[in-house]
């Protein structure tokens, strides 16, 4: 008889799916595992990961799997497993707690816990013997049980010290809004950025290195905006390297997570929505903002890889791909020297040269494919026209690609997140700005459809669909970032329902997640209870913070449609984070970015009259940072941009805080009224 419940059988979420037949009683995060927490006065044992993540398997099948470690858990703990992707709100609360106690977090993710929730102890990975200056799991269990037996006021006393900790925690670097601020303070900001740039491998900081995206984007706008050389040869350098190195996948398209070293040559080898998403947004400004073909190149292969390996039929993106296939991080990516040969034939030795494939390898015997010159400077070398080189490339990728088709895939993440769809929907809106190519717009109609019909019934949002079943009330993030991608689709299409669409899910959060002593917003709405705490999370981490993109949002739709109150709660938000944002740069991303509009201010673009589409689509491809743009064939009295704007034949209009100039006739007059 099995001495355990299967109660994770029923859940949608692959990372709890994985576990349903461990011989640990697991049960997912709920009201039924604290109840029996309380009525029998154990500790909790929290345990989070996520589907795609290589340690939380490893932590798996070495201890969650091991019968008699399980037989500890299930006698003295009761046992919580969570995905974080699904739960972000119980994840930031117990990341927090464990930082604060050791110094570092990461996932898994274990915390302890009293009856009522608060954390008392916790770290990441333990492995199943003693090893890398870390107790054994089950050395830590049974200090845990021993120390929750005989020191049960010391317990009681720590999770009572730290829950107080995260609530003070909860307003961290929030000061009164800076009056005077000036264009040196992103002058500041960016020196500071530049301190910890690499600018020999791209990049910001040393290994492992993650793509850093939002302070990229800063660059370049920083970049355009201030004619600095320095600013736009980093952010170049640094997508440069990455689409150059092993994060990159040269054969399928498509980055994963991070690069374990300096060079970006070994990732950590998933492949997450969101980073791809973001990916995307950074490279279409790159090629609006230097029209180099090899950005196109990587958008496109991208947006392939995504719709061919993550894209639901109906129009939604999975989540994720895992690191591992067949028990081995990486097994699907890697290449022998010889299989590559007999796969590429008589082009093979170029193809093997140009993406550094070896004999012996160049990770543990196997071969990761990057590249070391641009194409033009290859093929200079070998005495080989670059588009002789393009067409070897492309037929050697073509061959390794169909190869790598009859591989075991990695394990596919496929439930559907609110917020990670906005992402990649607002990247698809981005690139078909930058490239102009239809198909990319059409794509991001289609999914946004699908997310009104899939996550929202009417009245209430939420944050996690599978199998047609949505789960999770709707955090923060889900709302900030489905109103950015409507805001961008409504710019790319010109159909300003969508534009509605993000006034009135503005005002839901307005209701739903405000702070009423503060600017700021909720992480979780305010029915929601089933948490420790509400926290507000400011971070730009590997997303944008809800709150950073509520900022943005407010501030568009302010101008959008003449609100100065969000405009003011806008700018109280991000002034009130000055300070902290410019001293640090790359931790508040994207509040740098919305820095950036509030002193250099935003051009509002009217595109009024016959052929505004033409001149729409023209107007996209142009890289100007910090705008709001709106076109229609004749002028809109309901939409305060498009009021009262008309004359003969086509006329666009360039204004600041609905002050207009004199409309001009073309895209390149109106270039030159900005100077771009």
């Amino acid at each position: 008889m099995s001495p355990f419940i299967n109660r994770l059988a029923k859940e949608t979420s692959p990372y709890l799916l994985q576990h349903a037949h461990n011989p640990v009683d697991w049960y997912p995060w709920g009201e039924e595992a604290f109840a029996k927490a309380q009525s029998e006065d154990k500790p909790i044992l929290v345990s989070i990961g996520y589907a795609a993540c290589h340690w939380c398997h490893v932590m798996e099948r070495e201890s969650f799997e091991n019968p008699d470690v399980a037989a500890i858990m299930n006698e003295h703990f009761v046992n919580i497993k969570v995905d974080r992707e699904e739960r972000p709100d119980v994840d930031h609360i117990y990341m927090d707690a464990v930082q604060a106690m050791t110094g570092s977090g990461g996932w898994p993710l274990n915390a302890f816990l009293t009856p009522d929730g608060k954390p008392f102890y916790g770290g990441t990975y333990f492995p199943p013997q003693r090893a890398f200056n870390r107790a054994s799991w089950t050395e830590v269990l049974q200090a845990i049980v021993k120390s929750y037996t005989e020191k049960r006021d010391e317990i009681v006393e720590q999770a009572e010290n730290l829950t107080d900790h995260l609530e003070r925690s909860n307003s961290f670097g929030i000061e009164t809004p800076a009056d005077n601020v000036s264009k040196e303070l992103v002058d500041t900001a960016f020196q500071n950025i530049m301190k910890n740039a690499d600018k020999v491998w791209g990049g910001f900081g040393r290994a492992p290195k993650f793509p850093q995206t939002f302070v990229i984007q800063f660059l370049l706008r920083y970049a355009q905006l201030t004619g600095n050389q320095e600013a736009k040869e980093q952010a170049l350098l640094s997508l440069d390297k990455m689409m150059q190195g092993g994060i990159y996948d040269h054969v399928g398209g498509g980055f994963a997570r991070y690069s374990t070293d300096t060079e970006w040559l070994v990732p950590h080898f998933e492949k997450m929505l969101y980073d791809n998403a973001l990916l995307i947004s950074s490279l279409s400004e790159a090629y609006q903002a230097t029209k180099e073909e090899k950005y196109k190149e990587v958008i496109d292969e991208t947006l392939r890889f995504i719709e061919s390996d993550l894209m639901h039929v109906d129009g939604g993106f999975f989540s994720a791909l895992d690191a591992d296939s067949e028990g081995e991080e990486g097994k699907f990516y890697v290449w022998d020297y010889e299989e590559v040969r007999a796969i590429v034939g008589e082009n093979a030795d170029i193809f093997c040269q140009y993406f550094n494939i070896k004999k012996e390898g160049n990770w543990e015997g196997k071969n990761i494919l990057h590249t070391s010159l641009a194409i033009e400077d290859f093929a200079s070398q070998n005495r080989l026209s670059p588009a002789a080189l393009r067409v070897i490339i492309s037929d050697g990728k073509r061959k390794l690609l169909e190869a790598r088709s009859n591989r075991i895939k990695p394990l596919l993440d496929d439930k559907v997140i609110l917020s990670w769809n906005a992402l990649v929907n607002r990247a698809y809106s981005k690139a078909y700005a930058a490239t102009g190519n239809v198909h990319y717009r059409e794509v991001a109609e289609r999914n946004m459809q699908f997310l009104l019909n899939a996550f929202t019934n009417g009245s209430e949002w939420w944050h996690t669909w599978k199998n047609g079943q949505a789960k999770h009330p709707a955090f923060l993030d889900d709302f900030a970032t489905l109103i950015a991608a409507l805001i961008e689709l409504a710019q790319v299409t010109a159909d300003y329902k969508w534009l509605r669409l993000g006034e009135t899910l503005s005002e839901e959060v307005m209701k739903q997640f405000a702070d009423t002593e503060s600017a700021f917003f909720f992480y979780t709405n305010v029915t929601q209870k089933d948490v420790l705490l509400r926290k507000k999370e400011l971070y730009d981490g590997a997303v944008p913070s809800g709150n950073s993109l509520m900022a943005c949002n407010l501030y568009y739709l302010s101008l959008f449609f003449d609100k100065p109150e969000w405009r003011k709660r806008a700018e109280t938000m991000v002034l009130s984070l000055c300070d902290v944002v410019v001293k640090y740069p790359t931790s508040f991303g994207v509040w740098l970015s919305d820095l950036f509009e509030i002193i250099y201010g935003i051009n509002e673009i009217a595109v009024v009259g016959p052929g505004y589409n033409e001149s729409l689509k023209e107007l996209l491809s142009v890289y100007i940072p910090h705008k709001v743009l709106m076109a229609a064939g004749t002028a809109d009295s309901s939409l305060p941009l498009l009021k009262d704007k008309s004359g003969d034949g086509l006329q666009i209009y360039l204004c600041k805080g609905y002050v207009c100039q004199q409309p001009v006739k073309t895209i390149e007059a109106l270039r030159s009224l900005m100077q771009v």
